[in-house]
């Protein structure tokens, strides 16, 4: 009902009693609301006017509204209708209210929210900030411990430094010292000497009619013994011939002894050298035989403590220490345990030649054979039977017989076999070496229960055909390929350069680096290398080691001289004629290597150097 009273914003119109009787309300009532326009009164009066001014028109509008509703029938709706505004109104504010509540409400909900993300992400970048923090405060501590270590490094060698020139100083001291007393002494010495001289010649002089007298006396007495010496052994010797010659039983039995002695002298020195012998082919080493792990008796008495190791050896695996391809070890693994079968029931042993480059292997699985198998082994070269010449052919049937006397059964190896046992045919060979070659075949001719003959050559296609049909067995020893490689690598790593160094005995220190991507790595690089290199590169590595100031063996170090070695193998195969090539194909030879071509080294960095390396053995 504010519109009844005036109260309100002036603008609100008053509602509409049209429809119940009662005439609209008049726009303006009365002049007592009006502010009197006077212009002599000042802004501060005006203003006080206003402040008291009262505006009568609403009272009247007010009291009309009233009389008019009292004279309308339709007056009691008016009013319920007013009621009802009026309801409907304080509804809709009570409405807007608890909106605004409710907006007030999601708006600190939001608040919360957003708070409690800000705190979110003030503690993770706190954490962050803490993390930093540490890191760097690590980081410090690091670089300050780091700083530590090579000032007391500095210091440690500052100090060793100071007490080796302090040892030099007392050493060059103590020299100096010991010099100057052995000048004083020898001085002394000399003026003792001196002295000593210069009064005995005083002597002399004061006596020297005594010392020629003495002299004199001496040789008198002298000639008179030696005379009569003389006549003695004279009258002594005279009358035993005499004697003798007067006797001639005596004379008889002097020739007689005589006579004895010599033929007891001359029977001893020839039974003593057909003894000796007999000795030497039954029991010594053929001249022939380089390395042999059978014991003679000379060698028995000579080495006993060698004997008695020899005798309490184990036998163990052929194939230890040797690393070869999967296939050709299951091969000679098969010959292993057919030899050591074989020695077990005395059966015939079967000859076998093993061929390929060398520097695979041969003459060492032939030592693991023989040990595996129980059996002694000797090795023999052929380049020893040529410039024997006529004595060739004694020296091999030596070499048998000595092979026959054998008890545990002997693995006769022979190295580089094709030096003597070339082709009789197309060969231009003297005579004396087609004689022990035909020794040879002769020995050679059937299977033995004493011995197993092995031979190996780099070059077989230069058997002889009768050779040939003598072997039962034929084993083709490869170059390694990329996994024997790296178990070489890796074996020969861990033998001349880690077991050293962890020893600790000798001067030999290995740096921080990954060892085993390394020799993966080196692996790849050796292509075409055979066993015996790999072995040499080993030895290498500890040269490396040795040559350096503080004996420590780096990455950079072993790449050297694995590219070294690379390079030298490179030069051996560029030094081969074609012939050659063709003629020992099993030799650095193969279709990947028929079209090598060498690859210069030029300085660039070690990533480019192994690019090329790898390019020259693709190509």
């Amino acid at each position: 009902m504010s519109w009844i009273f005036g109260y309100g914003r002036r603008d609100q119109q008053p509602p509409d009693m049209s429809q119940f009787g009662a005439p609209p309300a008049g726009g303006s009532g009365g002049a007592g609301g009006d502010i009197p326009n006077d212009p002599k009164l000042s802004k501060a009066e005006r203003r006080q006017m206003e402040a008291y001014r009262f505006d009568s028109t609403a009272l009247e509008r007010a009291a009309q509204a009233a009389k008019e509703l009292e004279r309308s029938s339709h007056a009691k709706e008016a009013l319920e209708l007013s009621k009802l505004q009026e309801t409907t109104r304080h509804i809709e504010q009570q409405a807007k209210i608890k909106e605004y509540e409710a907006h007030i409400a999601q708006m600190q909900i939001e608040a919360k929210r957003a708070e409690a993300e800000e705190k979110r992400k003030l503690l993770v970048e706190e954490t962050k900030q803490h993390q930093a923090r540490a890191q760097y405060q690590d980081q410090l501590a690091r670089k300050r411990y780091d700083d530590q270590l090579a000032q007391q490094q500095r210091m440690n060698e500052e100090n060793l430094r100071r007490q080796e020139e302090s040892v030099a100083k007392q050493e060059a001291m103590r020299k100096a010292t010991i010099e100057h007393e052995m000048e004083l002494r020898h001085k002394n010495e000399m003026k003792r000497v001196e002295a000593e001289l210069k009064a005995k010649a005083k002597v002399d002089r004061e006596n020297r009619d005594l010392t020629l007298e003495q002299i004199r006396l001496k040789a008198t007495e002298n000639r008179v013994t030696v005379l009569e010496s003389i006549k003695t052994a004279g009258s002594v010797l005279g009358t035993g011939v005499h004697a003798l010659l007067t006797d001639w039983d005596k004379v008889l039995t002097a020739a007689g002894g005589l006579s004895l002695l010599a033929l007891g002298v001359y029977s001893a020195k020839g039974a003593t050298s057909v003894t000796a012998r007999y000795i030497e082919a039954r029991l010594g080493k053929p001249s022939l035989v380089r390395e042999t792990s059978r014991f003679s008796f000379l060698d028995t008495i000579k080495h006993p403590v060698e004997a008695i190791k020899k005798i309490r050896t184990k036998q163990q695996d052929a194939l230890s220490g040797v690393v070869l391809a999967p296939q050709l070890e299951e091969r000679l693994r098969d010959i292993a345990i057919a030899t050591k079968n074989t020695k077990q029931n005395r059966g015939m042993y079967r000859n076998i030649l093993m061929h390929g480059p060398p520097g695979t292997g041969k003459t060492m699985f032939a030592k693991r054979l023989a040990k595996h198998s129980g059996m002694d082994y000797a090795i023999l070269t052929g380049g020893d039977v040529a410039p024997m010449g006529r004595d060739g052919v004694t020296a091999i049937h030596k070499v048998f017989d000595w092979a026959q006397s054998t008890r545990k059964g002997l693995l006769l190896f022979v190295d580089e076999a094709d030096a003597f046992l070339r082709k009789r045919s197309s060969e231009h060979i003297s005579e004396d070496l087609r004689a022990t070659l035909n020794a040879f075949l002769y020995r050679t001719g059937e299977q033995s229960q004493k011995f197993m003959l092995v031979l190996a050559s780099n070059t077989p296609e230069q058997f002889d055909w009768a050779v040939n049909d003598r072997l039962d067995e034929m084993v083709q020893f490869g170059l390694p390929g990329l996994e024997e490689r790296e178990r070489l690598i890796r074996l020969y790593f861990d033998k001349f350069v880690l077991e050293p160094a962890t020893e600790g005995k000798r001067r030999l220190k290995v740096d921080n680096f990954d060892y085993g991507a390394l020799c993966s790595q080196m692996a790849r690089m050796t292509k075409g290398m055979s066993g015996r290199e790999i072995a040499k590169l080993g030895v290498a590595w500890q040269a490396a080691a040795y040559a350096s100031e503080d004996g420590v063996l780096t990455e950079k170090m072993v790449l050297d001289r694995c590219r070294d070695a690379v390079k030298q193998h490179r030069q051996k195969v560029e030094w081969q004629s074609e012939q050659e090539k063709k003629e020992s194909k099993s030799i650095y030879h193969s279709e990947k290597e028929d079209s090598y071509s060498p690859v210069v080294p030029k300085p660039k960095s070690s990533q480019s150097e192994e690019e090329e390396i790898d390019t020259a053995k693709v190509r």
